[in-house]
């Protein structure tokens, strides 16, 4: 009996990844392509999604049945109506100063887009540089767009950061007026089908001329459905950046707190700046691996330090003006990258204390996913400060959007 197949693709910022899975939940392919110019070239994104398609073997391409796409979430392009870009992606960390003190001038009692990472912003900064004649679209949805061969939609837990209310599923009341909410995509929820692949596209692709498109969602949400947690579990990414989500009865509000509807749940957590990218700042790779290994992690390090890439934070503390605290910096190395893992942790602590004190209850574990969950010692530390158990996963967000399109396909 031939099986059914799925392709789950994974846009992230070093490369996009692809996973073919079977109607059993066993992946069959699996096939990855770092960006050759770098993550903000919107055309790179879509070269390398052709090649990795064109990768797949042509027995297991003739079975697919559905595709679902998640990116970072953020990451903003505007577009003609055609999908033609103009210009590169505002990425995610983009601060866009400029915009960001238009924010509450522009939204004084509607929303609270203080955080200068807001997509409103990178919205803002896109409108003034070209026109309102554009469309505003994050990277998943552009490749959803690709895929179609139409760029109406908008998945919704790509588009919370640009102001889309997931629970009342709108936009804002004080949207109405905007002369550029025109720009602004036609909102589906994650797991909905979008339609078919485009004839042209599939002809190019030797791709399955009935070959479902699927709204997918955030790479980070993406993240989590792969760890296939269990409602006890809580959920850490350790990336460039730090994530806590866990799966709740009913959305949660609270300063820096968002809610998803992944698969018909509803998904909390919080985003900080920590994690990943500021210890990158501060040593390579190899110095990383090296320097962990020296640690005792079942010694405190006696250091005390906020570990910020730069000024601001969204979580556990939303507060665009809160500083790094970097230093003193002893003269040992590693114990130096022991005082920024601790620091880490106890932001992490932080934040599930914080996730608590709104609703959501305890966790009883914590799965890890993401480059840090590989650090033995790294694990070891947050264990010791949290006060829980920790384990790793190290299954791909390309899988958890994959498992979208199967749940997509099998309803």
């Amino acid at each position: 009996m031939t099986q059914s197949l799925v392709l789950g693709i994974d846009l992230g910022t070093s490369g996009v990844k692809v996973i073919a899975l079977a109607d059993n939940g066993k992946v069959i392919s699996e096939q990855k392509k770092e960006y050759k110019k770098g993550f903000i070239y919107i055309n790179e994104w879509k070269r390398n999604c052709e090649l990795l398609i064109k990768e797949i073997p042509k027995e297991h391409k003739k079975n697919l049945r559905a595709i679902a796409v998640d990116g970072t979430s953020g990451t903003l392009i505007a577009c003609r109506p055609n999908g033609e870009p103009l210009g590169n992606a505002i990425p995610y960390n983009d601060e866009c100063l400029e915009q960001k003190y238009a924010l509450k001038a522009l939204f004084p009692n509607c929303l609270d887009p203080s955080i200068s990472t807001s997509s409103i912003a990178r919205a803002l900064k896109l409108i003034k540089k070209f026109d309102e004649n554009i469309l505003l679209r994050h990277q998943a949805d552009w490749i959803n767009g690709w895929l179609l061969n139409d760029w109406s939609w908008g998945e919704e837990a790509n588009n919370l950061k640009l102001g889309w209310d997931i629970k009342e599923r709108k936009w804002p009341s004080c949207f109405e007026y905007l002369s550029w909410k025109k720009c602004l995509p036609g909102i589906v929820k994650s797991g909905e089908i979008l339609g078919t692949i485009s004839q042209e596209l599939a002809s190019s692709l030797d791709l399955p001329k009935d070959l479902l498109i699927i709204a997918g969602t955030t790479d980070s949400n993406a993240a989590v459905l792969a760890a296939k947690p269990k409602f006890k579990d809580g959920v850490t990414v350790l990336g460039s950046t730090l994530v806590l989500k866990r799966f709740v009865n009913e959305p949660l509000f609270a300063s820096g707190i968002t809610n998803h509807r992944v698969g018909n749940k509803w998904l909390c957590g919080g985003s900080s700046n920590t994690g990943g990218l500021v210890l990158k700042q501060l040593f390579n790779d190899a110095q990383l691996v090296e320097l962990s290994r020296q640690i005792n992690p079942n010694s405190d390090s006696g250091l005390s330090f906020r570990p910020l890439p730069s000024q601001g934070d969204r979580f556990p503390e939303n507060d665009p003006y809160i500083a790094p605290i970097l230093e003193p910096r002893p003269t040992s190395d590693s114990l130096y990258l022991h005082g920024l893992f601790e620091g880490i942790a106890k932001i992490e602590a932080q934040g599930w204390k914080k996730l608590i004190e709104i609703g959501a209850p305890p966790p009883e574990r914590i799965i890890t996913i993401g480059g840090g969950a590989r650090n033995p010692q790294w694990r070891r530390i947050r264990e010791r400060i949290i006060g829980l158990p920790i384990r790793t996963c190290s299954s791909p967000p390309a899988l958890g959007v994959a498992l979208l399109a199967l749940k997509a396909l099998n309803k």
